[in-house]
């Protein structure tokens, strides 16, 4: 059973499906329409720095491959579409190319750029660049398409799906989960797999596992469709200190990309709020001027929407992966903050294999959900 209907709980129930195993679905709102109805559909390594987050990044973008070689681009909108990171500051350009070579020695295809060559991979940047990378990995997804494409496939293979239906305890028997108890009855399970977004850690608390997830709440701004005016995803260099900053006020980093329906989409921002979901004009602006600053034709351009949604941080900024040994039979899949639409198809294997009893492909270890009473 796997709780969360986003794009991670629908990674792994396609996989798990796959694999041969009953599934079923259980979600108390909609079919993507909490964490991932907020997010870019980013699947990004150019801004993860070498370690295991890096390595499940890899994975993942393997994966993802795999899967637009099988159902096609279409379903998924998925574009190998490539990252440019711009650095505007000698020093930042100087950090950014001391980044990509050790990302390149963890096996990221990461090219340095000139500033001529930047005008050649975006002719619409702006001119004040020092240098950049290039990344040919990084692609991009409609992620609520994505998840509901893949819970299709699930249900092709014998899954079922219930919406609107809450988890309100768990069951037990022999000392491991046995199911869950629902707004809509009882659900029997081997296994039940935590794959609930932002609102991981209250599941967790529910099968009396606790994990720290919190959520990090962000802005994304659209404009009017337009022609193709920005090729890759571009982000500056400062973008990676504030993935991996854990302080609670408001970060805002630029990142511009285009869509195939022709918006521009422009983020991003994090702050710990809460689950406050007050629009933030002062956050809209900040994002705008910044997106403008790389971009200057976006100035003359109009914005259609903003929107927010909440990205599930965790201190280590480190997904909550595998089975939980206070818990036998609970399996997390939660915890990825804003990477959890690229890490998606990697956890979904893996999430596959630890409960169809095969060895994972990637070493658990550093996700393991115990981990945090380590430092408690």
């Amino acid at each position: 059973m796997v709780v969360g209907a986003g794009m991670v709980g629908a990674a792994c129930a396609y996989f798990c499906a796959e694999a041969g195993l009953d599934v079923a679905v259980v979600d108390r709102g909609a079919i993507a329409g909490r964490t991932t109805s907020g997010g870019e559909g980013n699947i990004l390594v150019s801004d993860k720095e070498p370690g295991a987050e890096l390595d499940l990044a890899l994975y993942s973008v393997r994966r993802w491959a795999e899967l637009g070689e099988r159902f096609g681009p279409g379903g998924f909108e998925l574009e190998h579409k490539g990252g440019v990171v711009v650095a505007r500051a000698p020093e930042a350009a100087a950090g950014l190319a001391k980044l990509a070579a050790e990302q390149r020695d963890s096996g990221v295809d990461a090219i340095d750029v000139s500033p001529a060559e930047l005008a050649g991979l975006e002719p619409n940047l702006t001119r004040e660049v020092c240098g950049g990378a290039y990344y040919p990995q990084d692609m991009q997804v409609q992620p609520m398409l994505a998840a509901a494409e893949l819970l299709r496939q699930a249900r092709r293979r014998g899954a079922t799906v219930h919406t609107g239906t809450e988890v309100l305890a768990f069951r037990h028997s022999g000392g491991r989960v046995a199911g869950v108890e629902t707004s809509a009855g009882p659900l029997t399970a081997q296994w039940v797999v935590n794959a609930g977004g932002t609102w991981g850690g209250e599941i967790a608390a529910l099968a009396g596992a606790p994990v720290p997830v919190l959520p990090r709440r962000g802005f994304v701004l659209v404009t009017e469709p337009l022609p193709v005016v920005v090729r890759h995803k571009v982000y500056t260099a400062d973008y990676v200190a504030n993935v991996a900053s854990g302080d609670e006020g408001l970060e805002t980093s630029v990142v511009v990309e285009g869509t195939r329906a022709g918006t521009v989409l422009v983020g991003a921002s994090r702050e710990r709020v809460g689950f406050d979901r007050t629009f933030s004009l002062p956050v809209v602006r900040k994002l705008a001027a910044q997106a403008i600053g790389l971009f200057p034709f976006l100035a003359e351009v109009a914005l259609l929407r903003a929107y927010l949604g909440f990205r599930p941080y965790c201190a280590d900024h480190l997904p909550v992966l595998g089975e939980d040994p206070r818990v036998p039979g609970l399996v997390h899949a939660c915890g990825h903050e804003g990477a959890g639409i690229g890490l998606s198809a990697g956890t979904g294997r893996l999430v596959a294999q630890v409960v169809s009893g095969a060895r994972p492909d990637l070493d658990l270890s550093p996700f393991r959900p115990d981990r945090f009473e380590e430092v408690a």
